[in-house]
């Protein structure tokens, strides 16, 4: 799929799903503006392997997404140094976990910042200039828990819930405009976090890390396979192709059958 031409700004894309939807969307031709935290010295490395392996434009802010004013600069300065802003991934986000009536109150206020407003105001910083062009591209990373609940993440899961309702309006509201809104909700996805997770639980537990993979998919999963952010980011590359034009308004499960039970 040829996205050469084409520019996309992928919210915290400095590790796990965001940069698998980063290397895939820049592997497909599209020039990216990276965002999220870390190491500035290894973030510059890892902008400049992506832009080296794909011939392509990378640029880096490290936009807090938890203020809308950065938000609307985040999109401006992508508009501005790369020349457009024709793809939008919402992926940065965090969890909390704790019972309601033993959840913090800055925890549900930083969960709903990043994972639900933060998608409200990139959308709404992106929306214009992709109407002005005629053509855009929003893929918003929810959940499985933005579709059925679990306990103890009450915020989490309001948040994504809210990300799905957010999706399917903006979907109706760019209907005719050539632009598509869509959500990817994956189960669990293999990332370096929850890579050292289940390694720290082979260690407390005195099992191997094959054990423990097979424990933490059981809980949820049918399908005992991890999802890998490389899968998450082919999917995002088909939501920008013409294949996809008319999709819009969907969340898709990308999740070994969790949401099927």
């Amino acid at each position: 799929m040829d996205l050469k031409g084409k520019v996309a700004l992928v919210t915290g894309s400095t590790s796990g799903i965001g940069l698998g939807i980063a290397r895939e969307l820049a592997r497909a031709g599209s020039d990216i503006m990276l965002n999220g935290l870390g190491d500035q010295a290894a973030i510059e490395a890892l902008r400049s392997d992506i832009a080296d392996t794909f011939a392509v434009r990378v640029a880096f802010d490290p936009a807090n997404l938890t203020h809308p004013a950065d938000i609307m600069r985040l999109a401006a300065r992508c508009e501005a140094g790369l020349g457009s802003l024709d793809i939008l991934v919402n992926n940065a986000g965090i969890q909390h976990v704790a019972p309601i009536d033993q959840f913090p109150d800055a925890a549900w206020e930083a969960v709903i910042a990043l994972n639900l407003s933060a998608v409200f105001y990139g959308m709404k910083a992106a929306i214009p200039g992709m109407k002005r062009r005629g053509w855009g591209r929003i893929i918003n990373i929810a959940s499985a828990h933005g579709l059925v609940a679990s306990r103890d993440k009450v915020a989490y899961v309001a948040a994504k819930h809210g990300v799905i309702g957010a999706t399917k309006v903006a979907a109706l509201e760019c209907a005719n405009a050539g632009i598509t809104v869509n959500a990817i909700c994956p189960g669990w996805v293999l990332t370096p976090l929850v890579q050292a997770q289940i390694e720290a639980r082979a260690k407390a537990n005195g099992t191997t890390v094959e054990t423990e993979s097979t424990a933490l998919l059981a809980e949820k999963q049918p399908m005992l396979a991890f999802t890998t952010p490389e899968k998450i980011g082919a999917l995002a590359v088909f939501l920008c192709s013409e294949a996809a034009s008319t999709m819009t308004g969907a969340a898709l499960s990308i999740d070994g059958g969790w949401v099927a039970q």
